[in-house]
Parts: structure tokens; C-alpha cells; sequence
């Protein structure tokens, strides 16, 4: 894999970038290097970031790297890629996650606004969205908060124009051929086209994020009054409190 940048961000963290744009080729190069970087089990490197184009090493230095820590950990990197291979990006850790969820009403107020810009009618929409497994590819902008792809150029329909100030947990957005999905009460620009009634963060339990880098996810469309019924059987961390 010759096509990759490695470069220092601060004294702590080295980026390795491997492509300019989300596809989801790339993507899965940056899952697939995170995980054995993860399994080399490098003394000091205290966590490892992927996203859809590039991986963070987050490390302090450790007597154990020797008296160059950072140049210790490039060398980790770069040895890891050029052992990657086909095989490495269709064994990536992770789960099968089947979310439910309730399209457009009142948890999805921008399904026939979206619809309509991918040329599609509201129920087409609904099923081009869940027709196919997708990927956890990161976590960001809040905790547990996934972005979640690719989908097909029909989903490549921009965010909204004045995004919304609380976003409601359990929404489901789409935007740029992604998709995300709020876990808590968030502002947020994205077009809301449904939501799912299970608790997608917690963060007293042992694992906080219901999907995590690498899982593989299903989208299941369900009725409101399946949703309500969901919803009273899982109550979030808030409605416990």
C-alpha cells in the first residue's frame, strides 16, 4: 500500500492518511490498519482512531519505544502496511447491529424533502436506504455518534441549509452519502429522515457506544407503535435518572 502520508499532529499523535475523499475502499484500509495496529499492542500508544481516510495514533513516550518514540511508532505503521492485504479488510472486528426504525412522521421530518432530492419517492427512499448492510467507519463529533456508509450516489444530497438547534436521541440523518444517527440530544445539520427507539449511548456501561468502528449494520423499518412499544421496553440513561 504505497499511497499513504504519515505525519506528526502535535507531540503526541501521529496521522497516517491514506486517501483525500470518502469512498468506502479507503475506509476499509483505515478499519483494517487500526485493527492489527491494535494488535501489535504498542507500549505507550494509548488510542487508535480510525475514519474513512486516515488513522490517529495517540501515544506518550514509553521507555519501551526507545529514545525515539514517535520514530519507534512510524516504523509500527508503515511495516503494518505493507503486510495489508485483501484478506485483512474483509476480517475487521466488529458486530452485526440490526437497528429499528421508524421512517419519516414525526422522527423523520426531512424524509420527502430528501427523497425528493435523490429523485426518489419517500418509500423508495426508505427502501434504497436499508435495501443493503452498511459500515461503522467512525465515531465523532459526540460520543457514540457514528458515521456510518457508503451509500450510493442518490444519498450524495447536501445537509440542511440552517441546521436545527436539538436534534432529538435515536434520529437517524442522512447526508453526503452517509448516514448518522444522533445518541443524544445534539444540535445537527443533517436530514432526519427517521429514528430508532434503542439507546445508542450510555456512558456507565462497560461498552457506552451501541456501534463502534467496524460493525456492520442493518437498518429495519418499523411502525410507530412498534417503535413506542421498543421505546417503553429500553429506556435511555435520561428517562432513568
Amino acid at each position: 500500500m504505497s499511497e499513504h502520508t504519515i505525519r506528526h499532529e502535535g507531540d503526541r499523535c501521529i496521522m497516517v492518511s491514506l486517501g483525500q475523499v470518502i469512498d468506502e475502499s479507503t475506509g476499509l484500509k483505515c478499519l483494517a490498519l487500526a485493527d492489527q495496529l491494535r494488535a501489535l499492542n504498542l507500549a505507550g500508544v494509548q488510542d487508535i482512531v480510525a475514519s474513512y481516510v486516515s488513522v490517529a495514533v495517540h501515544y506518550t513516550p514509553d521507555p519501551a519505544l526507545g529514545n525515539d518514540p514517535a520514530g519507534a511508532i512510524k516504523e509500527a505503521i508503515h511495516n503494518t502496511l505493507t503486510t495489508l492485504s485483501d484478506q485483512s479488510l474483509t476480517q475487521l472486528s466488529g458486530q452485526v447491529v440490526r437497528l429499528p426504525i421508524c421512517y419519516g412522521g414525526a422522527h423523520g421530518p426531512d424524509l420527502e424533502e430528501a427523497a425528493t432530492m435523490a429523485g426518489l419517492s419517500p418509500e423508495a427512499f426508505i427502501q434504497a436506504h436499508h435495501a443493503q448492510p452498511l459500515r461503522v467507519f467512525s465515531l465523532g463529533f459526540a460520543p457514540g455518534q457514528p458515521y456510518i456508509g457508503v451509500h450510493d450516489e442518490r444519498f450524495a444530497i447536501p445537509r440542511r441549509a440552517t441546521p436545527r438547534t436539538a436534534v432529538p436521541p435515536g434520529s437517524l440523518g442522512v447526508a453526503n452519502r452517509q448516514s448518522t444517527l444522533y445518541p443524544n440530544v445534539l444540535p445537527g445539520g443533517w436530514m432526519i429522515i427517521g429514528a430508532t427507539p434503542v439507546p445508542l449511548f450510555d456512558a456507565h456501561a462497560s461498552e457506552p457506544s451501541r456501534l463502534n468502528p467496524g460493525d456492520t449494520v442493518y437498518f429495519e423499518p418499523i411502525s410507530e407503535a412498534e417503535f413506542d412499544a421498543i421505546r417503553r421496553a429500553n429506556p435511555t440513561q435520561e428517562s432513568r435518572s
